[in-house]
């Protein structure tokens, strides 16, 4: 992971200069690497058409740059990692204030934004990667997975997994598909033997909660 997380920063340094290059060389710093390394790459596995850094206009005719910006298509995702201390009494209500209208022009301009704590990033690491890929599932989940052993009934329980914030539940399934419970046990038991899906909780002798595989997320088209 060290590696390719060096690659993706070289990559993107190679193509940059003056402002854009020094923003990226002293702006990444220790919020957006930990980001990168719990958040972002176990949920998807790649880097693609994630940018660090990102220059954007603002709404007084500058620039500001964004933390890191997804764009895929039409859709332009704005994602901020916030410092406690940044956002708390250390600003003043001035900046509060630019800070607010700054994001507000964002949504104008047709970004969508989603904003993490670095305390969420660094401990509780699962519930924004959870964050992340329900928001995939919202905006870029209408493609059909490509590729995967999947039968129909598998491809609804994926999608409707790709939509929860949490891990899937055998209720989950049930209350989708409308099958008993034994049922959903069995789809969910075909799903691991897959590997289309994980178990999510540490015990295994009583499956409770399952979650998507970073492997089969990969594969889908929305994220290659």
């Amino acid at each position: 992971m060290n590696t390719t997380h060096e690659n993706y920063l070289s990559q993107h340094l190679a193509i940059r200069k003056g402002e854009r290059f020094r923003r990226l060389k002293e702006g990444h710093g220790h919020a957006e690497k930990a980001f990168l390394h719990q958040v972002w790459w176990p949920a998807f596995g790649n880097f693609n058409d994630l940018h660090p850094e990102y220059e954007v206009k603002d709404f007084r005719d500058g620039t500001r740059f964004l933390d890191f910006a997804f764009l895929r298509h039409s859709l332009k995702l704005a994602i901020e990692i916030d410092g406690y201390g940044t956002h708390s009494s250390q600003i003043s209500r001035t900046q509060f204030a630019d800070q607010c209208n700054r994001q507000n022009h964002l949504i104008i301009d047709g970004w969508k934004i989603l904003r993490f704590s670095y305390d969420d990033v660094k401990d509780r690491p699962r519930m924004c990667e959870q964050t992340l890929q329900q928001f995939m599932g919202r905006y870029l989940g209408g493609t059909s997975p490509q590729n995967l052993r999947m039968n129909y009934i598998e491809k609804e329980v994926f999608r409707f997994a790709l939509t929860l914030s949490r891990s899937l539940t055998p209720q989950d399934v049930c209350d989708v598909l409308s099958v008993e419970k034994q049922k959903a046990r069995l789809i969910l038991k075909d799903m691991l033997e897959k590997e289309l899906i994980q178990i999510a909780g540490k015990g295994t002798k009583r499956i409770r909660t399952y979650r998507l595989t970073p492997a089969v997320l990969q594969n889908l088209h929305i994220f290659n």
